[in-house]
């Protein structure tokens, strides 16, 4: 089946009743969506080949850097034969009809971390960020919706190109949220452990991130000697070292440093401690990288 879903440079959407396929090169309409390049990554079912080409696809055809907006699909459906349902009933590039879905949007970025792809990810969480969005007047213009919170949708229609939709009420400033801590900066928690194992642009000599967890702090640290995107070579709690996939999470009161050094990958070291708590992390400042795909246009 997954075999079968391969259209040759991405994965095909779906299939209409009669067998055509839809996200297809055959297609007039929906040649490309982004939603199965995206979970063809993190379900983990994409050969590792397909799925960095699968991504590549999407930030060749989707990513429209001139508006700043990642869209859903291209060419947006208008006069297609077969009906794909309500979608069509939106404009073309309005909404998910061809317009960034923002949901979408932001898996692509976790897609793009999960393959430690770490500029070409942050370059897409910047596009989306809405602060980016306000930074000129002439942005402030186009945009029209608030700063500080994340949209819905974000139109690719020529009369209202990169004018933001709905907000306030979109579960996609969930989803932007663990884009940033989880998959960018690397933080998760898993029960009475935690771990950091970032994706970042190569650039970065490194961040800080301080978490609050019930009474006690967390300070990290993070270095980037060698320059790379991912990989944790060593990590450390207290000055004591503990594997980056299991440091002992407690919840005593006090404050702990945390020091990770990003290289080579790290050997397992046993865990320290452990205790159990809720959970609430803070976000580090986040630099723009990325560059162009080289994967063919869409005609």
């Amino acid at each position: 089946m997954l075999e079968l879903a391969w259209d040759g440079d991405w994965y095909r959407r779906a299939y209409f009743d009669d067998g055509t396929p839809l996200g297809s090169v055959q297609n007039e309409e929906c040649k490309l969506d982004s939603l199965t390049q995206s979970w063809a990554v993190l379900s983990g079912a994409a050969q590792p080949r397909r799925a960095e080409r699968a991504m590549n696809a999407v930030r060749a055809h989707l990513v429209r850097r001139d508006a700043q907006i990642v869209l859903l699909l291209t060419p947006p459906f208008d006069r297609m034969a077969h009906d794909p349902g309500y979608i069509k009933g939106y404009l073309p590039g309005v909404r998910e009809n061809g317009g960034q879905y923002t949901h979408a949007a932001l898996w692509a970025v976790l897609a793009l971390a999960r393959l430690g792809m770490g500029d070409e990810a942050m370059e897409l969480f910047h596009m989306i960020n809405p602060i980016n969005h306000m930074r000129t007047p002439e942005d402030t213009e186009r945009y029209r919706a608030e700063p500080y919170v994340v949209a819905a949708d974000v139109y690719a229609h020529p009369m209202h190109i990169g004018r933001g939709g709905w907000t306030w009420y979109t579960g996609s400033a969930g989803w932007m949220y663990q884009a940033a801590v989880q998959s960018l900066l690397g933080l998760q928690r898993h029960g009475a452990t935690m771990s950091l194992n970032p994706c970042i642009p190569a650039v970065w000599p490194g961040y800080a991130l301080e978490w609050k967890i019930g009474r006690t702090r967390y300070h990290f640290t993070v270095v980037n000697p060698e320059h790379q995107s991912r990989g944790v070579a060593s990590a450390d709690l207290d000055g004591l070292a503990v594997n980056a996939n299991e440091i002992p999470l407690e919840d005593d009161g006090g404050e702990h440093e945390v020091r990770i050094v990003l290289g080579a990958i790290e050997e397992e070291v046993p865990p320290r401690v452990r205790g159990s708590t809720s959970q609430r992390p803070a976000v580090a400042s986040m630099p723009t990288s990325g560059e162009d795909s080289g994967v063919p246009p869409i005609t």
